[in-house]
């Protein structure tokens, strides 16, 4: 294993942590709250004995059940061996009260007297005023101060303004979790907010590196490219090894589901080791990056100027989602996030064909044409 010194604390992470947002599940549900909790337990502790150090979950993870199946696979001697992150769900929290119920309620599930990481989840504009207005940035530094956390933190899922605004709007950040991969150097934080918190001495951990899965089975043309790469990795080490590269990056996360992932990703830091990353590879993420987005079915460049829609329809949000689906050969993933990621009214099913926007569009898209087709993708 690699590890990175992270930040002022005088700690160094493992460069590859576990994300238990992914376990095993009886019925195959990736995020359904019937985890195998045998299986599930021996998938973190292999990857503790592989020198993994960090093990990243949260309240609303799996119905509730990961924070207990990631306490129940600690215990003992492997309580030492890892740093525990886990994140308060905001939308739950009405008061400040509600605060410290909840975090109490979650060192009870994990069986721990303290929590190592503690998140800020999923951080935007809406989520950060709550924190401001209700004075939750107090409260963790009470808890802090208590011992029950150890460093104070949060992940994001906005664009990059807020999250300059949320650097920007408290002192005491110790860490910040993002989206980053080499498909989403521009979304949300994207590159900017890696270097804008590097700048800042905020240590970096990176979720999603290989894009929920997207960029371990990539379509054939893109397979046979990274493949023909002397360098032999598989779409998965390119995808990590692409993330490790970027010094601002303090670890990165990966959500594992079975025993031959945690094996794959142990091995892809051992490879990492002997491999540079240079101007050829550089090259050939950039030829894939071009590949992907060829595939693309609608011509958006997410510029914006449909919105904002008279009915709430987000229209980039949902030609987003259904280029994925066509990008990635993966509809299941994308119709997932519009079915249980967006709000109703802000789904293409909205769209009432009124025609105001299609003559703000750039690239000239029959937007209402597009909604419709998006909807019957994704309804079901």
């Amino acid at each position: 294993m690699r590890y990175r010194a992270f930040g002022k604390s005088g700690w160094k992470a493992s460069i590859l942590g576990m994300g238990a947002m992914r376990l095993p599940t009886t019925d195959g549900n990736r995020t359904g709250a019937n985890i195998v909790e045998d299986e599930a337990i021996a998938l973190i502790r292999r990857a503790l004995d592989g020198g993994v150090n960090y093990i990243d979950t949260a309240y609303v993870y799996h119905g509730g059940r990961s924070e207990v199946v990631v306490g129940q696979a600690l215990r003992g001697a492997y309580r030492g061996k890892a740093k525990i992150a886990t994140k308060s769900p905001l939308p739950r929290i009405k008061t400040g009260d509600g605060f410290d119920r909840i975090l109490h309620e979650q060192l009870a599930r994990l069986n721990t007297d303290h929590i190592d990481f503690y998140l800020f989840h999923g951080l935007d504009g809406a989520k950060w005023k709550t924190v401001i207005d209700l004075d939750l940035l107090r409260r963790a530094e009470a808890a802090r101060d208590a011992g029950k956390i150890g460093h104070i933190g949060f992940s994001f899922h906005a664009d990059f303004d807020v999250f300059q605004e949320i650097l920007d709007g408290y002192g005491g950040w110790e860490f910040c979790q993002i989206q980053y991969n080499y498909m989403d150097t521009e979304f949300q934080a994207g590159t900017r907010g890696l270097e804008l918190a590097a700048r800042k001495g905020i240590p970096v951990i990176v979720m999603e590196p290989v894009r929920g899965g997207r960029l371990a089975s990539p379509p054939v043309e893109v397979a046979a490219l990274l493949a023909a790469h002397p360098a032999r990795r598989t779409p998965v080490e390119w995808a990590l090894h692409w993330a490790w590269n970027r010094p601002e990056v303090n670890l990165v996360l990966s959500g594992m589901s079975t025993m031959a992932q945690v094996e794959q990703n142990l091995a892809a830091v051992d490879h990492s080791k002997a491999a540079s990353f240079g101007p050829a590879d550089y090259a050939t993420i950039q030829n894939a990056v071009d590949l992907f987005q060829r595939r693309a079915a609608i011509p958006c460049t997410t510029c914006g100027y449909c919105v904002p829609c008279s009915q709430g329809v987000n229209i980039p949000r949902n030609f987003s989602l259904y280029n994925d689906g066509v990008i990635y050969d993966n509809p299941t993933n994308a119709r997932f996030t519009y079915l249980h990621f967006m709000q109703e009214k802000a789904r293409a099913s909205a769209c009432v064909a009124c025609g105001e926007c299609e003559p703000k569009c750039p690239q000239q898209i029959p937007i209402a044409a597009f909604m419709d087709k998006i909807q019957a993708a994704f309804a079901s």
